[in-house]
């Protein structure tokens, strides 16, 4: 229901990239909180391009990174640990405030030393290296490493180290002289940015309004207003966007895709996501501490089957950890995962199983097909003689001791292995630090080489080794890339792009236009 707002007078006047339109995009989940430094959520991903930026952005039509200048308008390393960049001038944030130096340094030190604890999660699972940042003068400001970083342009483009005004957050709450915790929590509610639109209305887990910024430091945004509502089911998405409530929906299986595909108003865009569905088990829970009992757990799920079954072959089943969008270092050589039902039996045997239940936790519709895969999951289980038991519930569970198994996704945070089995399987990292996954010395001396090798072909090898370990004692099955798509009006021109992280719903403008139909 995208309309045209302004007068056909006022249209001519104007140039067409800026006539006032709005769509409404029926999602199937809204953030219960809008904060891009604590957010890793797949949910969360989505909305934070459009009003935030980074220092260093990327071109996202491309799959190979390509740096662009955004907040930042040069960069360049003036020792081995320490960047130096010049800030862009004239940048103002929502509140009309002025981006200043202090700005920059505020947002990337709640980070890099952080207090407030969801922002101590993401220092640790994919900061630790960078210690602090300075401002040199008004236009310049300085990042420093702890050692030589080979992603240095990768990890200053984090969603996490967008910048977010310093005066306005410390304001929020308490002393307007002091960053305190609960300025933070409220300003995950009333969030900030310098993007090309602004968040005008926000409530938690049900809509979400973006608004055009006209002060825009780069390219007039295309839409005038975006309007995102929370429409859990899948069924009922498809039928916001026949009735028109809707313009785009998310989260669309490819056994729905008919359902819009067929209708001469509505079309479909979809893709293999930067992200794998996968299935974790709990090292540490005291009847799965056997290796060999996960091991079978695993070798038992025919994930081709999942992926024919569920997607109708349109996701990606991987033999290892890895994805193109990894670059040089994708390993898709690497046998770490396979499906061997017969061997499952043996391990069983071995390990002498003797028929307890395995409890497989997931959520009804936070994951598209996430139920139907662990329906699934339990047929193939019997097969080989596991019991199992699927246990529906919203509330996370992978950090509850009493935990065997249940579905979560690693998304590709960014483009390398530390952007995705990195950062949630890393010592000390989120999974380690759940309870479920434990290393050791010689992981973290495998992890030391793959993550601050400057050779390419010493971290491929170390990463190799990583994968050997996993294979060996379990805790992660990656089962598939799932084939998410977009269904939209025939009428909107919009397609994810590949240089994003998943589910980005990227508005800005080259991304997204509209025809009047």
């Amino acid at each position: 229901m995208y309309r045209l707002l302004l007068t056909t007078a006022l249209a001519v006047a104007l140039p067409l990239a800026v006539a006032a339109q709005e769509i409404t995009v029926g999602a199937a989940n809204v953030s219960s909180y809008l904060d891009p430094g604590r957010d890793h959520s797949n949910v969360g991903s989505q909305f934070y391009y459009n009003s935030f930026d980074t220092l260093i952005d990327r071109d996202h039509s491309k799959l190979e990174p390509e740096w662009v200048p955004a907040l930042a308008v040069s960069w360049e390393l003036i020792e081995p640990t320490i960047m130096e960049l010049k800030l862009r001038e004239g940048v103002k944030f929502h509140n009309g405030d002025p981006m200043t130096a202090d700005d920059v340094i505020f947002s990337l030190n709640r980070m890099m030393q952080a207090t407030f604890p969801p922002y101590v999660v993401r220092a640790k699972d994919r900061l630790a290296n960078f210690p602090m940042a300075e401002k040199v003068d008004e236009t310049t400001i300085r990042i420093h490493a702890n050692r030589e970083e080979p992603l240095w342009e990768t990890l200053i483009s984090l969603q996490q180290v967008m910048i977010i005004p310093k005066a306005y957050t410390m304001a929020l709450t308490g002393d307007p002289e002091v960053a305190e915790d609960s300025d933070f929590e409220a300003f995950a509610l009333a969030p900030v940015g310098t993007g090309p639109y602004k968040v005008e209305s926000f409530q938690p887990g049900e809509k979400l309004v973006w608004e055009r910024f006209d002060d825009f430091w780069g390219e007039t945004a295309p839409l005038e207003r975006v309007n995102v509502i929370q429409i859990s089911e899948t069924a009922s998405r498809i039928t916001a966007l026949k009735t028109g409530e809707a313009d785009i929906v998310t989260n669309i299986a490819p056994d729905q895709l008919s359902l819009i595909d067929n209708d001469q108003d509505l079309k479909t865009a979809g893709s293999a996501t930067a992200l794998f569905h996968v299935m974790i088990m709990n090292q540490n829970h005291p009847k799965l501490k056997d290796p060999r009992i996960r091991q079978a757990m695993s070798l038992a799920i025919d994930r081709d089957a999942l992926n024919e079954g569920l997607w109708l072959g349109k996701a990606i089943v991987p033999s290892t950890h890895t994805m193109v969008e990894m670059g040089a270092l994708h390993q898709p050589d690497l046998v770490t995962f396979e499906y061997d039902p017969e061997r499952a039996k043996e391990l069983l045997a071995e390990a002498g199983y003797d028929g307890f239940e395995i409890q497989y936790d997931t959520a009804a519709t936070y994951y598209t097909n996430g139920l139907l895969a662990a329906q699934a999951i339990m047929e193939m289980w019997a097969n080989v003689g596991i019991v199992g038991k699927v246990n529906v519930q919203e509330q996370w569970s992978g950090n509850d001791p009493e935990m065997m198994a249940r579905n979560w996704s690693n998304p590709m945070y960014f483009a390398d292995p530390f952007g995705s089995f990195g950062v949630m399987w890393a010592p000390d990292g989120p999974s380690e630090g759940e309870g479920r996954f434990n290393t050791d010395a010689e992981y973290a001396e495998m992890w030391e080489r793959f993550r601050f090798s400057t050779d390419v072909e010493a971290r491929k090898a170390a990463y190799a080794e990583l994968m050997d370990r996993v294979k060996a004692d379990p805790a992660v099955l990656p089962l598939y890339r799932p084939f998410e798509s977009w269904g939209m009006k025939t009428s909107i021109n919009w397609a994810p792009m590949p240089g994003h992280i998943p589910y980005v719903l990227d508005f800005r403008a080259g991304s997204i236009t509209l025809t009047d139909n």
